[in-house]
């Protein structure tokens, strides 16, 4: 906007001056030849006077030397009305029938016999500049011609320079044009880039940001709109904080009631398993309130050093998992836990999403139905890949956008949703596709730099392959799959 602001006023000013100063420098053009031929026709009338009364050559002569400037001017009389010592001597120039001349001739003979006989003066071209040829009546009724000769130099005088003086000017018009232009385009695009700064911060999840309301009336009106949906958009932000808390308080009753229930259970592993289900259902409710009531949003990792170690993580839900898996005869095994591997990711936000890919494969599978987690540590990012020997998921985009369970099996899509904003945070993402064990499998891509992470075509063949060639002892922990 502003580059076109300046390029409007340039070529309005452009055309402005090229309209006015072409005309006025041929005004000034025409008005310098006038002041020539004015100044000509002034000596020309001072001679005019002396041969209405005599045409005696010396007395001429004087006429023309205080009347004229320089040596540009001559009395051109006929024959028949030069007076006593006039004649065609050797001081003579070329006249018509006898004439005298006094001074130098430019013009032609046509040219002075012309305005004899037109009675008017005229002007003729000659070398170097112009003539003025100017009659005068004498005494004896003839017609002398009286020519005075105009250089170019005065033709031009004071031309070039007015010229230049007017150059100067368009030019100081067009340059302030474009200044005062640039100026009004500041003053409109920094609230435009403004606004547009407050959209990328608000996309970004900085709930703080808010654009001053300047510049224009539309610009102004468009902040204010602005700063009230970002206020909008808080209150509904914390609306959905409150909602979340209350929803999650109200399970607290319930869960009390569960867990006095399951103190009567007795003793067994069904009934410690029990137990530890309801405390681990507490305690992530718990969490979810206390995530629900801060009024500054969490995130996943920040700074160096933050995350936690995947290898922990993933055994420990390995290990609470399993003791179901032993109960529904399904067979597991964990690959890549057992040494450390850092991740800029909570601990509670991938403990979670592991949580929501097993309860999956759980509650999507039959008993009996074998399960895998493998860990996958590279340079710059680290994979982590849940597989089963289930049916599969046969539209993995459906199962991939949020809420949309099926309705008929109780899902809802938000598992996978929660895997993928964990993913996503540090720049990676989720893949599902077919797994070697014959069922699903869902990839994590976890982005260790935060960098995007690119389309990688074929990827999960390279996964298979460098799992295959991991040696067994690495990738057993107290159970295999045959």
């Amino acid at each position: 906007m502003r580059w076109a602001l300046v390029k409007v006023s340039l070529a309005v000013t452009a055309m402005v001056v090229v309209a006015f100063a072409v005309p006025l420098g041929l005004v000034i053009r025409e008005m310098a030849r006038d002041r020539a031929f004015s100044n000509a026709e002034r000596e020309a009338a001072a001679v005019a006077p002396a041969l209405s009364i005599t045409t005696d050559r010396e007395e001429l002569e004087r006429v023309v030397a205080s009347a004229a400037s320089d040596a540009g001017m001559a009395v051109h009389i006929p024959a028949s009305g030069a007076g006593p010592g006039t004649g065609s001597g050797a001081d003579s120039g070329a006249g018509t029938g006898g004439a005298t001349d006094i001074g130098r001739q430019r013009a032609t003979d046509a040219d002075i016999a012309a305005v004899r006989e037109m009675g008017r003066a005229s002007t003729a071209e000659v070398g170097g500049g112009s003539t003025l040829l100017q009659p005068v009546a004498l005494s004896s009724g003839e017609i002398a011609v009286v020519e005075v000769y105009v250089p170019e130099s005065e033709v031009t005088n004071g031309v070039g320079t007015a010229w230049a003086v007017l150059a100067a000017v368009g030019a100081a018009l067009i340059v302030g044009s474009v200044a005062v232009a640039d100026r009004l385009g500041v003053r409109m695009v920094q609230p435009a880039r403004r606004l547009v700064e407050g959209a990328h911060e608000l996309g970004e999840g900085k709930l703080g940001a808010r654009v001053p309301v300047e510049g224009p009336d539309e610009l102004r009106r468009a902040a204010v709109a602005f700063n009230s949906m970002a206020d909008q958009v808080v209150q509904l932000l914390a609306n959905e904080r409150e909602l979340a808390a209350d929803l999650s308080h109200r399970l607290r009753t319930p869960l009390t009631v569960l867990r006095l229930n399951t103190a009567s259970l007795g003793d067994g592993p069904a009934a410690e398993q029990t137990r530890a289900a309801v405390e681990q259902l507490e305690r992530e409710v718990d969490t979810i309130i206390r995530t629900a009531r801060d009024a500054k949003p969490q995130t996943a990792a920040a700074g160096p050093g933050a995350g936690c170690d995947a290898a922990e993580v993933v055994r420990e839900r390995m290990g609470f998992w399993s003791a179901l898996a032993e109960d529904e005869g399904r067979k597991w095994r964990v690959a890549g836990a057992d040494r450390p591997v850092r991740i800029p990711v909570a601990r509670t936000d991938l403990a979670a999403s592991l949580d929501a890919l097993l309860g999956n494969v759980f509650r999507h599978t039959a008993e009996g139905t074998a399960f895998a987690v493998d860990l996958h540590n590279g340079e710059d990012a680290v994979i982590v890949l849940v597989s089963d020997a289930g049916p599969g998921i046969p539209d993995p985009e459906a199962a991939m956008a949020r809420g949309r369970g099926s309705g008929t099996d109780g899902s809802t899509g938000l598992g996978l949703d929660i895997v993928r904003r964990l993913a996503e945070s540090t720049g990676g993402d989720v893949r599902i596709g077919s797994s070697v064990l014959g069922g699903t499998e869902v990839r994590i891509w976890i982005q260790l730099d935060g960098r995007t992470a690119p389309v990688r075509r074929g990827h999960r063949g390279a996964v298979r392959r460098r799992r295959q060639s991991r040696p067994a002892a690495t990738i057993n922990r107290s159970r295999s799959l045959p």
